[in-house]
């Protein structure tokens, strides 16, 4: 009897185990606005020749009037270095409003990439997306 026991406790055990993953949430992945993104007028990234630095709710604008404005040049750059004035942001579910004008927006390349509903990227420097 015992053994008729643990045969049924063993087999409803192994009854109540669920495997089916159909109810597991799944999160989509965030991406952060906040850093530096690069702006190129090719679809070439290392033509970059404008950065803008998205942080905390105000947005800088840099020019390259460097020969080569390659990583370790934009790396270099801090806000005194902007060109003046500044624009105000917020981001919220993928839209990024700047200056009180909303843009959707959607990003690639694991958040290197962003891009703008109006087809415009801009590359999150150092992400090594091309």
């Amino acid at each position: 009897m015992k053994k008729v026991l643990l045969l049924v406790v063993l087999t409803l055990s192994f009854i109540s185990c669920d495997t089916d993953d159909k109810n597991e949430t799944v999160v989509p992945t965030v991406f952060d606005i906040e850093g530096k993104w690069l702006w190129s007028p090719s679809t070439d990234v290392s033509d970059a020749n404008t950065m803008y630095e998205y942080n905390e709710g105000t947005r800088y604008t840099y020019y390259c009037v460097a020969a080569e404005c390659d990583s370790t040049y934009w790396e270099s750059l801090d806000t005194s270095d902007s060109i003046p004035g500044t624009e105000t942001y917020t981001f919220e579910n993928n839209t990024l409003t700047i200056d009180g004008k909303d843009t959707a927006i959607t990003f690639e390349c694991d958040g290197g990439i962003l891009v703008f509903s109006n087809g415009v990227k801009l590359w999150r420097l150092s992400s090594n997306c091309e």
